[in-house]
């Protein structure tokens, strides 16, 4: 079974940075490929999910879509086409000027949303009503947008969300 973990990063963000090494581990870990599209040449969050739809999943039987900020606006987006077994969403950037989408259809097995009270980028009321239409988890942590200060415990989160979509306890 060929299983993948796509990072969808944010507006201002690199496809390789911190975050995106931290989930790697936990990735490899679990069996899983990884990769993180370069979105940097692209500023329109509606024109990199359709990069990420571009991208050739056939050989893949499970896919998991992790995305930051815009980039889990990308992924969300997404899902309703590739629908992942999972989609894993930090500091959504959700019902912001100049997002097209409004709307969504979040097609996963499993969804889980994080966000900081100290974010001053994507206010954490919009996590909350994402998470409140489309009865999702919502965790809110002490951090900021970037998520920084948190990442041990994300990456906690994460490898507890990849040994739940395999049927597993840690």
């Amino acid at each position: 079974m060929q299983k993948l973990v796509i990072y969808n990063h944010g507006k201002d963000s690199i496809p390789w940075g911190e975050k995106t090494l931290q989930f790697a581990d936990v990735a490899k870990h679990y069996g899983y490929a990884f990769e993180s599209p370069d979105y940097r040449e692209q500023l329109d969050p509606d024109k990199r999910a359709g990069q990420l739809l571009a991208m050739d999943l056939s050989g893949y039987d499970e896919i998991v879509l992790i995305g930051s900020s815009m980039g889990a606006y990308v992924a969300t987006v997404a899902s309703a086409s590739i629908k992942p077994k999972g989609l894993f969403l930090l500091a959504p950037a959700f019902y912001l000027p100049g997002y097209r989408q409004t709307e969504f259809k979040p097609t996963a097995e499993e969804i889980r949303v994080f966000h900081g009270w100290r974010d001053d980028i994507v206010p954490p009321e919009n996590a909350w009503r994402f998470c409140q239409s489309y009865r999702v988890r919502l965790n809110l942590y002490d951090t900021d947008h970037r998520m920084l200060s948190v990442m041990p415990q994300l990456s906690d989160e994460f490898s507890r969300f990849l040994a739940g979509l395999k049927g597993q306890a840690i």
